[in-house]
């Protein structure tokens, strides 16, 4: 009885203690769950919060001083006119009648008066090339000159007193006056510009030394070139245009151009520029037709440059357009920037159409409206891609 009142006794402290342990467990477990639910609380919190600073992660932030100090300006995009253009190359030459040569007026060796370099200026008269005889096996052709001068004008004064008293007859003296006042031509226009050192050829105009056609210690017959003088007042301007586009030449009214040492952008309504004409025809050296423009000379253009021509042709209405500068590439895709607010940036993905040099169509990516940054862009660019700017939460 004892033993059977002894295993009961065991039997309900064993089921007294299990009660305690669950219970314990229950409380363990509550205070984990709590303890989950307060930490999953703030932390689902946090990710809302990221998540509305992700909806502004594809704004770059740039603030209003450092757009400024980096150039940024922006403008309102609106319809307006713009030519279609046709784009080409072409090349800038001196005017006809804008460009001259020094020839020589005598043969022998040639030595530069002084220092004659090409781009330097010089005034008509000045003498650019001395040719010098000496030491020749012909001689001096100055002096021979002289000697055929002299010669010719004593036979002719002797003719002279005697053709009176029909001692010789008028056929003889008349052929002792041609051979005299030939002489005489030849001798002066070579005895102007002789010197001590050789015969001086002089600049035929102002201007500038565009090229020296020869160099020092060459030997150079008569009437041989030697110096290009440009003025320079009127250039011409020849685009070579493609066959394919041919029936719209009779359109072009003006043209834009871009050389290769500077950024700047000529326009020939700025020039006092003309077309002058177009070809009508190709020939067998060129699948292209030449159009002609003349323009002053009043910007600093070098003659003789290869250039970018934009031919402008019939004018649209209602066009979308953006300076070039606002422009940006990737990969061969084309955006602009649109300022969102004072602060913020976003970039958008344009298409391109025609260009005059200046300014850009874009055909799709603009509404029209948009506020747009048309300098600077690449400043707006680099920040976006800076790792230090962060994401725009609105709280400036």
């Amino acid at each position: 009885m004892m033993k059977k009142t002894f295993w009961m006794g065991a039997l309900g402290l064993f089921l007294l203690s299990s009660c305690h342990n669950h219970d314990a467990h229950d409380g363990h477990d509550h205070e984990i769950e709590q303890h989950d639910h307060d930490a999953e609380g703030p932390g689902h919190n946090h990710d809302h919060e990221a998540e509305g600073a992700s909806a502004h992660s594809d704004e770059i932030i740039l603030s209003p001083e450092k757009a400024k100090a980096a150039g940024v300006e922006t403008g309102i995009v609106q319809p307006g006119t713009f030519h279609q253009v046709i784009r080409t190359s072409g090349s800038i030459t001196a005017a006809q009648g804008e460009e001259r040569v020094a020839v020589a007026t005598v043969s022998g060796v040639v030595s530069f008066h002084g220092k004659v370099t090409e781009g330097m200026k010089v005034s008509q008269g000045s003498p650019l090339v001395l040719l010098s005889s000496r030491h020749m096996a012909e001689g001096d052709p100055v002096q021979k000159a002289r000697v055929a001068y002299e010669t010719a004008r004593k036979e002719y004064e002797r003719m002279k007193a005697l053709v009176g008293d029909k001692i010789v007859s008028e056929k003889a003296f008349a052929q002792a006056e041609q051979a005299y006042e030939n002489a005489r031509i030849s001798y002066e226009a070579v005895a102007k510009g002789q010197t001590a050192q050789g015969q001086a050829v002089p600049a035929p105009i102002d201007g500038y030394v565009k090229s020296l056609l020869v160099q020092e210690g060459d030997y150079v017959q008569v009437g041989q070139p030697l110096v290009s003088i440009a003025r320079s007042k009127r250039l011409s301007l020849r685009a070579d245009v493609s066959e394919k586009y041919y029936p719209r030449l009779a359109e072009i009214t003006s043209a834009h151009f871009c050389t290769p040492y500077n950024d700047r952008v000529y326009k020939l309504e700025e020039m006092n520029g003309r077309l002058l004409s177009y070809g009508k025809a190709t020939n067998d050296q060129s699948f292209y037709i030449p159009v002609t423009f003349e323009f002053d000379n009043v910007q600093g253009v070098v003659p003789g440059a290869f250039v970018e021509v934009y031919l402008l042709t019939a004018v649209r209405d209602n066009v979308l357009t953006l300076p070039r500068t606002a422009i940006t590439e990737e990969q061969g895709s084309y955006f602009v920037y649109l300022q969102v607010d004072e602060h913020g940036y976003r970039k958008q993905l344009v298409t391109l159409g025609g260009d005059d040099g200046e300014r850009v169509q874009i055909t799709s990516g603009l509404q029209g409206g948009e506020r747009v940054v048309t300098k600077g862009a690449y400043q707006v660019k680099l920040a976006s891609a800076s790792n230090a700017i962060p994401a725009h939460t609105h709280e400036h």
